[in-house]
């Protein structure tokens, strides 16, 4: 028997149809994977047995071969744990096809049957709704994640067992309701507020004009004059993001596992990395070319504090992101291209004169 499921695949802040083929037939006992699989997809097979055991469905003791279409994307990632499993379960007779048509599905397994969090939730489902997708089955924490895509139904599950009720008809889920930009906007709340520095009068005079223009700043100082409260107040006066900026910020953010827990980014980014940070974890980079400091602060404020501390290469390679707007980050498994357009705050301490030494006198 065969089965199709739709699902979603990653690739930079884009998303990719990815088809879930399975087939059960007779012969010798077999569960394999193929579609150019990376070794968290492969690791999925037991993920998927163990799930569906402890659900309460048998795993059939047959040849089972699951082919992740198109077969020359690389596959990243659990969100194929979901899919796989209710393929091998409309192959078992469990789940009609008919009622995985029209389906996106992604979502990772735990051991016990419940359904995990995936990374690039956001960009994946603006990515199938662009090729005309319009229901999606989803774990239930990234629910939130999505909540703003309007004209998207959206069917949040914690389990595995939930979501085979709901395609078998004897408990539907609720589609999710979409929350509208401005309600997320009324409800956010500010830690730190530019209306709590108090003096700092032509400090603050800079930091509204770079705001309003979207300029950078640097910012010298003693330390303990308030540079770095008034830099993490600074976007509290920039302009509210507009429903677009908030999508591609949020993007950026899903891809790099760092979503809040409200979903949408309703505050714009404020990233302060360590003087110590490296050019990958600033720039981007790694194995699977993540975005970086840089995209990460999309649309808001980088903060770079004791400035003249970081390294000279690390500052170097700010420079064509800031110009272009945007950052191609190339590895040997992945080649991807964030934005990167924010306002650089930096700020460093007063230059102190170095003692100079006088040449002891020459003895006579």
């Amino acid at each position: 028997m065969l089965s199709f499921v739709s699902s979603c695949g990653l690739s930079g802040i884009e998303g990719f149809a990815v088809e879930v083929e399975v087939n059960l037939s007779n012969g010798m006992v077999l569960f394999e994977i193929v579609g150019l699989p990376d070794a968290s997809v492969k690791e999925s097979r037991e993920r998927v047995r163990t799930a569906l055991k402890n659900s309460g469905f048998p795993f059939p003791a047959e040849r089972l071969i699951v082919n992740l279409a198109p077969a020359d994307l690389k596959k990243e990632g659990p969100a194929f744990d979901l899919p796989i499993a209710l393929g091998i379960l409309c192959c078992m007779g469990v789940i009609d096809q008919q009622a995985l048509e029209g389906l996106c599905v992604f979502g990772e397994l735990s051991l016990n049957g419940g359904v995990r969090p995936v990374r690039g939730a956001l960009p994946m489902v603006i990515s199938a709704m662009e090729r005309g997708v319009k229901r999606f089955l989803l774990p239930a924490e990234n629910a939130g994640e999505v909540g703003c895509i309007e004209g998207a139904q959206i069917f949040p599950t914690a389990t595995l067992m939930e979501a085979v009720r709901h395609l078998t008809g004897d408990l539907p889920i609720e589609p999710q309701r979409a929350v509208a930009y401005q309600t997320l906007i009324g409800r956010r709340e500010f830690s730190e507020d530019f209306c709590h520095v108090k003096g700092q009068s032509k400090a603050k005079r800079a930091l509204e004009i770079a705001a309003a223009g979207g300029h950078n700043v640097l910012m010298i100082g003693p330390p303990g004059s308030g540079k770095t409260l008034m830099a993490r107040c600074m976007p509290t006066i920039l302009p509210d993001m507009t429903f677009e900026e908030a999508l591609e910020a949020t993007r950026i953010h899903s891809v790099a596992g760092a979503v809040p827990p409200t979903g949408l980014l309703t505050e714009r980014p404020f990233r302060s990395p360590h003087h110590t940070a490296s050019h990958a974890s600033l720039v981007g980079g790694g194995p699977n070319a993540l975005p970086g400091e840089i995209s990460k602060a999309h649309n808001g404020v980088l903060f770079l504090d004791e400035l003249p501390e970081y390294r000279r290469d690390v500052l170097e390679a700010l420079r064509q992101p800031m110009e272009d707007g945007f950052v191609t980050i190339t590895r040997v498994n992945a080649q991807s291209t964030y934005p990167s357009r924010f306002v650089l705050v930096c700020s460093m301490n007063l230059a102190t004169p170095r003692l100079i030494r006088q040449p002891a006198a020459k003895a006579a």
